[in-house]
């Protein structure tokens, strides 16, 4: 597809528009934090995860796309992140995978594909491993599953434009607007430390994953995300041509297309 929105100029302006109107939404009280999700359309739920440092509205081309498709996007606001809150215990990945879960339970989902972008692909990945009856297949975008894998920072015009813009968001969306500066040393933190897979509990994962690559993600080493391909038992690999970590936004409907070509891949419920 052409370019979209590949400087995030457009992000940086106006983010991705409102989402759909919700079928459900709200908050649900765990483990010292209120955790907001919201439900679109009928059919086969698929969960999205979004970003360190983002929020659902993220998701704002590829919500309508599913539902289109005949699916049930259900997206969820990261503990800290957008409108849900946090307490003052640190970011774990292992602690998000619980909310999802959680999440899960209120709405009586036992068994959907996630859809993971950076740190919702590492959420998604650890709720499959620690549970994978609960996982229908992860579609793991942008992210790594140790420090090794991540690249040393160097701010780009283009992280710099999402950084400003989820300035405003949290601004708009949180219950504490001033503390961005204090949530990003927050969440930094644990993007620098976790998590840390080993390749023995990679090979357990007993789901069905697809590890997506952008040809110019500025966070991921690509040599880490075929070390996951290879490792994850019969996971597939998919390399986004002329795109960074920021393809969803960047070129949607590219990314929508590899986001249902997984989907279709998978087993029927």
């Amino acid at each position: 597809m052409d370019a979209f929105d590949d400087d995030l100029t457009r992000f940086a302006a106006h983010g991705t528009g409102p989402l759909p109107a919700a079928v459900a939404q709200g908050h649900v009280e765990h483990d010292g934090a209120r955790i907001w999700y919201a439900t679109f359309g009928v059919g086969r739920p698929v969960i999205l995860l979004h970003g360190g440092l983002g929020h659902s509205g993220n998701w704002g081309y590829q919500v309508p796309a599913l539902m289109t498709e005949g699916y049930r996007p259900i997206v969820i606001d990261s503990r800290g992140h957008g409108r849900s809150t946090r307490d003052a215990q640190p970011y774990a990945y292992t602690r998000m995978a619980s909310d999802v879960r959680f999440v899960m339970d209120v709405l009586r989902i036992d068994h959907a594909p996630f859809i993971g972008w950076s740190d919702g692909a590492c959420v998604a990945l650890t709720l499959a491993m620690q549970t994978p009856e609960r996982a229908a297949g992860v579609f793991f975008f942008g992210c790594n599953m140790d420090p090794s894998g991540a690249k040393p920072f160097e701010p780009t015009p283009v992280i710099d434009r999402c950084l400003a813009r989820h300035r405003k968001d949290y601004t708009a969306l949180s219950s504490t607007p001033h503390d961005f500066d204090a949530f990003v040393a927050a969440v930094t933190e644990m993007m620098q430390t976790q998590p840390n897979a080993t390749a023995e509990e990679l090979a357990a994962t007993r789901v069905p994953v697809t590890i997506v690559q952008s040809e110019h993600d500025e966070f991921i080493r690509p040599e880490h995300a075929q070390y996951l391909a290879r490792t994850i038992p019969d996971a597939q690999f998919v390399l986004l041509r002329g795109v960074s970590h920021f393809a969803p936004l960047q070129r949607p409907a590219s990314f929508n297309d590899a986001v249902l070509a997984f989907l279709h891949r998978l087993p029927p419920p």
